[in-house]
């Protein structure tokens, strides 16, 4: 999930362990079956997509880009009041898909700051439109 925003951070145990000025907050789950070439998808969209101001991309204008997992997203709601994670994929299989989204995105010149894989983390963000887009692979 992307929200376009015009500041943001992580704050882990009381320190802020990732900022950004514009850009975007890229909320990042990994399921069972995702991969490597997930990973490349997903990179190649939060550069490009033409979701910034004047319909233009983090590529194009050197925007920075905040990667937080958030393996929430995969919660099933159909049963119950407790959501279900089995479609979220375990943190051995997860932690190193974000973070291989993390590198790809420096890998192609973007500013990228992130959080804390598996910890608790206050997000602040402030929502710029409020702009919200899901990409899914």
């Amino acid at each position: 999930m992307l929200q376009r925003v015009s500041r943001a951070s992580v704050t882990v145990d009381g320190e802020v362990v990732g900022a950004i000025g514009a850009g975007l907050v890229a909320l990042v789950a990994a399921t069972h079956d995702d991969g490597p070439k997930d990973v490349e998808t997903v990179a190649r969209k939060i550069a490009e997509l033409r979701i910034l101001p004047e319909e233009t991309s983090v590529a194009e204008t050197g925007a920075a880009v905040l990667v937080v997992s958030q393996f929430t997203l995969y919660g099933d709601t159909k049963k119950g009041r407790r959501p279900s994670w089995v479609r979220a994929a375990p943190g051995e299989v997860a932690e190193p898909l974000v973070d291989a989204v993390a590198d790809a995105l420096r890998g192609r010149g973007i500013e990228v700051a992130t959080g804390r894989f598996g910890a608790m983390m206050q997000v602040e963000l402030v929502n710029d439109g409020p702009f919200t887009v899901l990409v899914d692979t």
